[in-house]
C-alpha cells in the first residue's frame, strides 16, 4: 500500500493535532504511509537517594506508547487507506525527530507547542529540524479547527544540488 513514509512529530498540542491531520491527508495524495512520533525525556530527579528504578524507566515507556496511540486515535481515528504507526521514543523531541527524518520522504511538526516561548517565528524543535532533517520539512501553521484547506504550511528544505544554504518556501494549502 505504502511507497514512503511521512514522519509527524506530536506533543499533545492543537497545533500537532493539526500538523497530524495535514500529514495524513498528504500521506494519502502520496500513497505514504505515517509515522507519528511524540519524544518524551524524563528529568533526574534531585532528591539525594532517589534514583529512578529500571521498572520505573518501563512504566514511563509503556505509559508514553499508550498515550501516543490514544493521541493519535482521538486525533484521526484509525484510517483504513494509510498505515499509521506510532512511537514514543525517549529523547528531545528535535533529536529523535531529526533521526526519524533519514530516509523519511518528508517530516511534519506543528507551528508551536508546548515550549515557553510563545510568539516565536520559529519554535526551537522547528529551527532545529529546519537545520539538521535530511529531509523535507513542513510547518503547520493553524490550529487543529481550522479547515485544512486555510491552514498555513511552511516549506524548508536544502538543495543539496547548488549549495548547501537553507532555502524557505511558503504557501496556502489548497486542495
Amino acid at each position: 500500500m505504502s511507497e514512503g513514509v511521512i514522519v509527524v512529530g506530536v506533543d499533545g498540542s492543537e497545533e500537532s493535532k493539526a500538523a497530524l491531520r495535514w500529514a495524513l491527508s498528504e500521506a494519502r495524495l502520496r500513497s505514504a504511509a505515517l509515522e507519528v512520533i511524540n519524544a518524551w525525556w524524563a528529568f533526574p530527579l534531585l532528591a539525594p537517594d532517589a534514583a529512578l528504578l529500571e521498572q520505573d524507566w518501563d512504566v514511563m515507556r509503556d505509559h508514553a506508547d499508550v498515550s501516543v496511540r490514544d493521541f493519535v486515535q482521538a486525533t484521526i481515528g484509525e484510517p483504513h487507506d494509510v498505515d499509521v504507526h506510532s512511537s514514543a521514543p525517549r529523547g528531545t523531541a528535535a533529536a529523535e525527530l531529526i533521526k526519524a527524518s533519514q530516509g523519511a520522504e518528508m517530516l511534519v511538526i506543528g507551528s508551536h507547542g508546548h515550549g515557553g516561548f510563545a510568539g516565536l517565528l520559529l519554535g526551537s524543535v522547528s529551527q532545529q529540524c529546519a537545520h539538521h532533517a535530511t529531509c523535507p520539512l513542513v510547518i503547520v501553521h493553524g490550529l487543529a479547527a481550522e479547515p485544512l484547506d486555510t491552514v498555513g504550511v511552511k516549506l524548508a528544505y536544502r538543495h543539496r544540488q547548488t549549495d548547501s544554504r537553507l532555502q524557505h518556501g511558503s504557501c496556502k494549502e489548497e486542495r
